[in-house]
């Protein structure tokens, strides 16, 4: 009776759905109350137990909960606070005063981006299609469709942005970039703008980015004790390279702008080199590379290294020139942050090999690499246990080298996370600290193998090793962890 109560309360109070409650009441062990249940799976603290059901917990010592199911610690991008929304959207430097007649089309374009960024969207495409002009949205690495507008919208609305873009509205044949900057309540934005001709007119992408919303904070950004602690350290060098490998998307930027955060101070001169700038940080000089003009990353690299820099942050090492650059400004004195493009932290020295590094200055200036995947986060407001008899869990231990009747989570969905049950993205980090046996084996020449193994005597976790803790722990869910780690190099 006791138990019934309780699930009456607790649904009846909003904390937990009725299928939480009942898997934790058909999960429940041989003489175990639904309490003890509830605690063991972490599913709700004592205090708010007690509090529904003051006597629940006298009958025996309190059962140890279980790591997957412990109060998970505040890491990635979960919660959106919206209450600095409130007000109108303005677009720096545009408004529709000038021409009476597009006043619909503003006001319409501006609750369009005012919604992308009430829903935490990264990106927007507008898709021009035959019935009409379909916007999407990515949240947490998903594109969500949103409702189709009419095909009389279409034009207007390209037009619109294509003028507050920068962009030329009399040019459609040809793909063009461009951006602008947009306020809503106290938060400021920065909008980058690409069309793309297509079939039914040009397709705008935008791409949003909010400058109140750059995680610092590498345990936030899914960095454990140990490898925030020894990133934290090779930051702390006054010279050598430390590289963030991952593919496009995998919130490289992100990390790199991280560890500036923990670098920079009024003693010394930072500077950055980046395709483009994406956000403002105060205290760092930034420059853009262009491309079109010459300026490349290694000829922007080689002015920098005039100005007398102490930490120097290179958006990508793309070309043989750039790393050779890179590589030689770690050796002199300076501390060089850089992404590349590779599977794995140990692929990044195969890569400089690639591009004609020689070992022996790979071996010198090479401090440390970061790999790292974004994957998406369980809902914590509809995360459940994965039942034992899922027909994917078998399969998803095995890939993930965990014991068959180890915890599990996925989340079942909620008006929170839309019904997708995930809601925010955390990284998967693989650290390789480059020590004294690696260096030798770099110069040794030894394959990726070999390095990964002398590497873990050492005690490096991959990503597949962090996914599994993650998974363990709740955040990730199984199929999540195997999504994301498709095609990595073990």
């Amino acid at each position: 009776m006791m138990d019934e109560q309780l699930a009456r309360a607790l649904h009846g109070a909003g904390l937990l759905s009725r299928e939480t409650l009942t898997q934790a009441a058909r999960s429940r062990r041989q003489g175990e109350t639904l309490a003890r249940a509830l605690l063991r799976m972490g599913l709700l603290p004592p205090a708010e137990i007690l509090r529904f059901a003051p006597h629940a917990l006298d009958d025996a010592p309190a059962a140890p909960v279980a790591p997957a199911a412990a109060s998970a610690p505040e890491i990635g991008s979960a919660e959106r606070d919206n209450s600095d929304l409130e007000g109108e959207f303005t677009v720096e430097g545009a408004d529709g005063a000038a021409d009476p007649s597009q006043a619909p089309v503003v006001s319409f374009t501006n609750e369009l981006l005012r919604i992308a960024i009430t829903m935490g969207a990264s990106d927007i495409h507008l898709e021009p299609r035959a019935n009409g002009l379909l916007p999407r949205y990515r949240i947490d690495g998903q594109l969500r469709p949103g409702q189709l507008l009419p095909p009389d919208l279409t034009l207007p609305m390209v037009s619109r942005l294509k003028v507050v873009g920068g962009l030329d509205i009399t040019e459609n044949r040809m793909p063009q970039d461009g951006r602008f900057r947009a306020s809503l309540g106290k938060r400021t934005f920065d909008f980058r703008v690409s069309s793309l001709p297509s079939l039914h007119g040009e397709k705008i992408v935008l791409r949003l980015l909010d400058h109140s919303s750059l995680v610092v904070d590498l345990a936030q950004l899914g960095f454990g004790a140990t490898d925030r602690a020894a990133f934290e350290a090779m930051l702390g060098r006054s010279h050598g390279m430390i590289l963030v490998t991952g593919p496009t998307g995998s919130g490289k930027t992100t990390t790199l702008y991280a560890a500036l955060a923990g670098t920079r101070d009024e003693t010394k001169n930072v500077i950055t080199v980046e395709d483009p700038v994406e956000y403002e940080l105060e205290g760092v000089t930034q420059t853009n590379v262009h491309h079109d003009i010459g300026l490349s990353f290694a000829s922007v690299l080689r002015s920098v290294l005039r100005q007398d820099p102490d930490v120097i942050l290179v958006g990508e090492i793309r070309d043989s020139e750039t790393a050779d650059v890179a590589v030689r400004a770690a050796l002199t004195g300076h501390l060089v942050l850089s992404t590349l493009h590779t599977n794995s932290a140990v692929a990044a020295v195969t890569r400089l090999q690639d591009m004609d590094v020689p070992p022996y200055l790979i071996a010198s200036s090479l401090a440390g690499v970061v790999a790292q995947r974004l994957a998406r986060l369980n809902c914590r407001h509809c995360r459940v246990p994965v039942p034992a008899d899922d027909p994917a869990r078998l399969e998803n231990s095995a890939a993930l080298e965990l014991a068959p009747d180890a915890p599990m989570w996925r989340g079942s969905g909620c008006t929170q996370c839309g019904n997708t049950g995930s809601r925010g993205r955390v990284a998967l980090i693989e650290l390789l600290h480059v020590d004294t046996n690696l260096r030798r084996a770099i110069m040794d020449k030894e394959d990726s193998d070999t390095l990964r193994t002398i590497a873990r005597k050492n005690g490096f976790k991959t990503l597949i090793d962090d996914a599994r803790e993650k998974v363990v722990a709740g955040h990730l869910a199984p199929e999540e962890a195997m999504r994301v780690l498709v095609g990595h190099e073990e």
